[in-house]
């Protein structure tokens, strides 16, 4: 742990964002002095992680005596990079399924129409060399199953057939939403920058992508989901108490 810590944490690695009423050379000035002397040495390293093997289907439980509900993830590892312009269409299609409680599908069939589940929540995280699809959501035990068919359906119907006109308005309305809300704080601000730097995007990075949501439609959303989601191969772990 030592010996990375030295050889991955180095000036030439490192982005620095400075945010408020700040002069430049007033910053650069107290940068210089924390940070002046420190040089970087040896070669510099390669600290992407490598591309993730797609997943087999497994079924996990972890014991959790402290919980009464059972907290549920379903994941899978896609092949999908941050570059890849399918990330926008899937991002416009995850916020059909959910993001918006009971506007959206999960929240729609798991809790407003059947009341299986006390919370649903499924988000895309993609990264330079890897993603990561997952659903969570949290009920009793009894229901575990019987939510997850429900979820495999929804997916299952994303592939399908074509979001329609009315979900599709309410995902870009959200997303579009979202775009003003990340820019609220100067907390907010540094942190956007410095992912986008982490991820070799433009700072304008925002911007661009709601100029792409607004042209995407939903045989785009389709594609994507059949290109990318592989419903039958989540993997499932399962918190909670330990099964009767």
């Amino acid at each position: 742990m030592q010996h990375y810590y030295q050889s991955a944490f180095r000036p030439d690695l490192t982005t620095i964002v400075v945010i408020g009423h700040v002069a430049p050379e007033n910053a650069a000035a107290v940068i210089s002095k924390y940070f002046g002397r420190w040089k970087a040495e040896g070669p510099k390293p390669n600290t992407l992680i490598p591309p993730a093997p797609t997943n087999s289907v497994s079924v996990t439980h972890v014991p959790d005596a402290s919980r009464v509900q059972d907290k549920i993830t379903l994941a899978e590892t896609l092949q999908l990079t941050r570059t890849n312009e399918d990330y926008y269409a899937l991002q416009l299609g995850n916020h059909v399924l959910g993001g918006g409680f009971y506007a959206t599908r999960l929240y729609r069939d798991l809790r407003e129409k059947s009341g299986l589940v006390y919370f649903v929540d499924s988000s895309f995280n993609i990264g330079l060399t890897r993603g990561i699809y997952q659903v969570e959501y949290a009920c009793d035990p009894p229901n575990v199953s019987k939510a997850r068919a429900v979820i495999l359906r929804d997916l299952a119907d994303m592939r399908s057939k074509k979001v329609t006109a009315r979900e599709l308005h309410q995902a870009r309305l959200m997303l579009l939403r979202d775009i003003p809300l990340a820019e609220s704080s100067v907390d907010y601000i540094a942190q956007g920058w410095l992912a986008y730097s982490t991820l070799g995007l433009p700072l304008d990075e925002r911007v661009r992508a709601g100029r792409i949501y607004v042209k995407l439609d939903a045989k785009d959303v389709q594609s994507a989901f059949v290109k990318w989601l592989r419903p039958d191969d989540l993997v499932q772990v399962t918190q909670g108490p330990v099964p009767k």
